[in-house]
């Protein structure tokens, strides 16, 4: 809240948040409008898709600290295409292929600091 804003030619440190911000009141805003013009759906909980989707947060978190991100970022994959209505191998080996590539970028191209290996 006390970062200056700046201007459009010479941005101070508060203009990102504040353009982000607002792109996000606009998205919410229009959601809002056009949830209010469309008939309303029941949903249905899968409670076992939930606990696969946090099993594979947690376990992600778990493995990405004491083993190395690599391992972290295959074991959510696959615990968590389990809640999908079709499971295939190699679908689930390609996606972890690019993921671990986009961790790779970050690290190497970003200077992030993961645990990759």
């Amino acid at each position: 809240m006390t970062y200056s804003i700046g201007k459009f030619g010479k941005a101070g440190p508060g203009m990102f948040p504040l353009l982000v911000s607002g792109m996000l009141l606009v998205i919410g805003v229009v959601t809002v409008i056009g949830a209010h013009y469309k008939p309303p759906v029941p949903i249905s909980y899968n409670f076992k898709n939930i606990a696969l989707v946090l099993l594979g947060l947690c376990g992600f978190a778990i493995i990405s600290q004491y083993l190395n991100m690599i391992l972290g970022v295959i074991f959510l994959v696959f615990s968590t295409a389990y809640a999908a209505s079709s499971f295939t191998v190699a679908r689930n080996l390609k996606i972890s292929a690019c993921l671990i590539a986009i961790a790779f970028a970050f690290k190497y191209l970003l200077g992030l600091n993961l645990p990759l290996i």
